[in-house]
């Protein structure tokens, strides 16, 4: 094994081992803030197209160039929770008194945002197309 390196270098398609060494998945994502270096957990998948896990940081035990080391058996690894995207907020932005013209360019706005980038008040599964684009992110990472 490598050197020990910090989880703010972890990125997708880096490799998951179980404590005994076996692979059982890749990152596909991983959870928290850099800017306060707060570290909450991984999100991995352990199957091409399936729904990613969550591993709290405190199953994390050791994160080396390329691998990621779970202090989890494969059969722990397997009775994970799935992993649910967080929340979403919309910035409000104020009312303008710019006339008709300009309600119309908001009402325009407002529905873009709602085609392109709806908000969910509540944590979601991650949807199969999703997970699609996350499978080839790891494929040519």
């Amino acid at each position: 094994m490598g050197d020990p390196v910090s989880w703010l270098v972890i990125e997708a398609g880096w490799k998951v081992l179980a404590a005994d060494g076996r692979e059982v998945g890749q990152v596909d994502e991983v959870v928290g803030d850099s800017n306060a270096d707060i570290f909450d957990g991984l999100a991995i998948a352990t199957s091409r197209f399936g729904k990613p896990r969550y591993v709290p940081s405190e199953q994390v035990d050791e994160i080396t160039e390329g691998t990621v080391r779970l202090s989890l058996t494969l059969a722990q690894v397997d009775q994970l929770g799935e992993y649910l995207e967080p929340a979403t907020s919309a910035q409000i932005e104020p009312n303008s008194k710019g006339g008709i013209g300009e309600s119309l360019s908001s009402e325009a706005r407002e529905l873009e945002g709602k085609a392109f980038a709806p908000t969910q008040d509540q944590e979601h599964s991650m949807n199969i197309w999703r997970r699609i684009a996350f499978f080839f992110r790891r494929l040519f990472s």
